[in-house]
């Protein structure tokens, strides 16, 4: 009897066993996941990542006020072109609220980013929680705050006119990392 080895997370990668090929023994691939993380404070963040398909760069940033995800076209000359999307991920002074209310002893936060295989869709998580996703090859974004959209305008390639949570498009996302 064969005997194949089952799927295992090692130091932030995949090991998976592939179909052996007549009586050959399992060949073992590994994936290495790409997620980036932030320790922080809700006030002051900064936590860029680039895919490995380029030119495409997510950004969650916190200046104080509130904390956006951006998608980013790294290929454009200034900052502002290079801005394809923002979303709103929180306001700062609802998440002290709500940690008030919780009894959340500190404030202190982790934010992650994490990139699909093909590099085409970047899902931010608070505390493991996903808030936001970016496709760039469906040119669109979702988030559960749903906020901002903005009106369609002639030439747009990018949709702004909703960013309603997906569910289904995280699901597709999450699945896809360990195929």
């Amino acid at each position: 009897m064969l005997r194949v080895p089952r799927v295992s997370i090692l130091r932030r990668g995949i090991v998976a066993a592939t179909k052996p090929s007549s009586g050959r023994q399992p060949r073992l691939r590994v994936y290495l996941e790409s997620m980036q993380s932030l320790s922080f404070t809700p006030g002051r963040a900064f936590l860029s990542s680039n895919s490995t398909a380029v030119p495409w760069t997510v950004v969650f940033e916190d200046e104080g006020i509130a904390g956006y995800f951006y998608a980013c076209d790294r290929s454009q000359q200034t900052q502002e072109e290079s801005i394809l999307d923002a979303m709103l991920i929180y306001n700062v002074e609802a998440l002290a609220k709500s940690d008030a209310e919780l009894n959340r002893p500190e404030a202190t936060r982790i934010a992650s980013i994490e990139w699909s295989r093909d590099g085409q869709q970047a899902v931010l998580y608070l505390d493991g929680t996903a808030q936001a996703l970016f496709d760039f090859e469906q040119r669109c974004g979702y988030c559960r705050m749903n906020f901002p959209n903005f009106l369609g305008e002639e030439g747009d390639t990018w949709r702004k006119t909703s960013h309603a949570w997906n569910e289904n498009a995280l699901q597709r996302f999450e699945s896809a990392l360990y195929v």
